[in-house]
């Protein structure tokens, strides 16, 4: 399994940005093929690091061909590698998530990206109820030293109805996504502790996880909603 990225991928990927074109991309497939696998393995080392302190039942690693239907950009293909790694539901809730691309735009996620209607209600309600042990979750040194003291991603512009933009929870309230980020440049990408970084970086989203695994298999009263 590899255990690095070499620079070979940072190389194609700059070239295919100013060749962004079926005929380039053909010529050149062989050169993909080689760095794809690389990529694969990378992925795949990922996974079984996960699988050694979480519960992770599928990884999926996204096509390089772009979906144009509904886009103005008509580009063919991504410039980037991203794959994602899903922990075993129902009972583990959230989400592990790598992006490779040149230029210092790589970067890790975890949380929550689209949550089901139900799942986000859910969510919200707790926070309404009590907002103190996610609170000391964000405010935790260790925790915030490697994924900052609070989420990115969309939000509503004041209240989701139902609730009161007068809520002192209304910060966390009015959230639509529950995501943490932590960008790397090339130099650390292509740096042999980059694995080791990934790993300890998503160790430390376990104690978010831990409790909104919690909070999405039980209802407002803790009683369980899974057998």
């Amino acid at each position: 399994m590899s255990s690095a990225i070499s620079k070979e991928v940072f190389s194609f990927f700059k070239k295919l940005e100013k060749n962004n074109n079926r005929d380039w991309f053909n010529a050149n497939k062989p050169e993909f093929k080689v760095i794809e696998t690389e990529v694969k393995q990378f992925y795949n080392t990922i996974f079984e690091n996960l699988n050694k302190h979480d519960e992770i039942d599928k990884l999926k690693i996204f096509r390089i061909y772009r979906d144009v239907r509904f886009s103005k950009n008509k580009l063919p293909y991504k410039t980037h590698f991203g794959g994602s790694f899903h922990r075993t539901k129902p009972r583990l809730r959230g989400g592990y998530y790598l992006h490779i691309q040149p230029n210092n735009e790589s970067f890790i996620a975890t949380g929550f990206w689209e949550p089901a209607p139900a799942d986000l209600l859910r969510i919200r309600k707790e926070f309404e109820m009590d907002d103190y042990e996610i609170r000391d979750i964000l405010a935790n040194k260790n925790f915030n030293a490697i994924w900052g003291d609070s989420f990115v991603g969309d939000e509503v512009k004041t209240a989701p109805k139902g609730f009161s933009k007068e809520h002192k929870a209304i910060d966390l309230i009015k959230k639509k996504q529950y995501i943490f980020t932590k960008k790397y440049t090339d130099e650390e990408v292509l740096d042999t502790n980059f694995l080791n970084d990934i790993d300890k970086s998503f160790k430390a989203i376990r104690p978010f996880f831990d409790y909104m695994s919690d909070v999405l298999t039980t209802d407002l009263n803790g009683v369980s909603l899974i057998d």
